[in-house]
């Protein structure tokens, strides 16, 4: 095999074959996808939640992880947003012509790692090379299984008295690519991160969660926002609650940027009586990925208000936010 992607990758012919061979068919390998058939057919349930997403990071390997990892954790977190427990993806890879195929090798067997570690099957893939200049860009279709009476998690479903939870620092994902691209070194690192065992325990434990967004493009800010959107209540949140690390609080004040608006790739927001606030923050804590877990708000019902998200600043003083205007950070995810 070349040492870099061709066209000839692409022809459905030997060097396909090769590619699938030697590249995905060692990292990806089980039965349903070994048969290498059509479709792939597999048990389901009687209700299943359903995603699909594109990823087109740049650049593609990062500080704490890389498109292969990331496009896992994207696919499986919007699935365990509505409570269900990922069970399967399938993976479209998009290959420019002149990719490195170690490199190409080494997002791989990072998908495959992160797929095991969220405990989900690869079932189904394909590979498209197209002209370019050594890009690579994957689609994920993800299925997840409900249970038969698992409650409705929707932004919908949020109420006067809930509280507003995140399960850890904001801006890591953020500023990583930033500084990637402007060539900064930092000790920040991508919190690129499957969430399923933090959402399994909560919902194991009999935590009565409303509703649960993971806060990626847009930010927390564009997240607090759409909840208090879609319930038509109004979300506070206290800027001061908001976990940031030192790190990426120099950074962002650094490079002019609003760290309400900085996304992540392995964080949440939880929406959930106000009562069961310790003992969710106190279950997400101790799981992997939410040591930084904080209660940073509450949900309130306030005429004119309707839908509004407030930020009690610092100082003393109220944020109206909106959702994020504008381009933001481009190919961040």
């Amino acid at each position: 095999m070349s040492d870099v992607i061709t066209l000839s990758h692409g022809s459905g012919g030997s060097s396909t074959k090769k590619l699938i061979d030697e590249i995905f068919a060692p990292a990806f390998a089980n039965d349903t996808l070994l048969a290498m058939e059509d479709s792939a057919v597999v048990a389901g349930g009687e209700k299943i939640a359903v995603t699909t997403d594109s990823f087109v990071v740049t650049p593609l390997e990062y500080n704490g992880g890389d498109i292969g990892r990331l496009c896992v954790c994207g696919t499986v977190n919007d699935l365990l947003m509505r409570g269900a427990k990922p069970a399967y993806i399938t993976c479209g890879f998009i290959l420019e012509e002149g990719l490195d195929i170690k490199l190409l090798g080494r997002v791989v067997k990072s998908l495959a790692k992160t797929a095991k570690e969220a405990g989900v099957k690869i079932v189904a893939g394909d590979t498209k090379v197209i002209e370019g200049r050594g890009g690579l860009y994957i689609n994920t279709a993800g299925v997840g299984i409900l249970k038969a009476d698992m409650p409705d998690i929707s932004a919908s479903k949020a109420s006067v008295g809930d509280a507003v939870i995140v399960s850890g620092t904001m801006g890591d994902h953020h500023c990583t690519i930033m500084a990637s691209r402007l060539g900064i070194e930092s000790e920040i690192k991508s919190d690129n991160a499957p969430l399923t065992e933090m959402v399994e325990k909560l919902l194991n434990n009999g935590i009565p969660v409303h509703a649960m967004r993971d806060v990626t493009r847009g930010g927390l800010g564009t997240v607090l926002k759409e909840l208090a959107e879609s319930s038509g209540k109004t979300v506070y949140a206290d800027e001061e609650a908001i976990p940031v690390s030192e790190a990426v609080r120099d950074f962002a004040g650094l490079m002019g940027t609003d760290v309400i608006y900085m996304g992540n790739e392995g964080k949440m927001v939880l929406i959930l009586p106000g009562e069961y606030a310790g003992e969710a923050v106190d279950i997400i804590r101790k799981c992997r990925y939410g040591e930084n877990a904080a209660v940073i708000g509450e949900v309130k019902e306030e005429t004119g208000r309707e839908g509004s998200f407030i930020l009690r600043t610092a100082l003393g003083g109220e944020r109206n936010i909106d959702i994020l205007r504008g381009e933001g950070l481009p190919r961040i995810c």
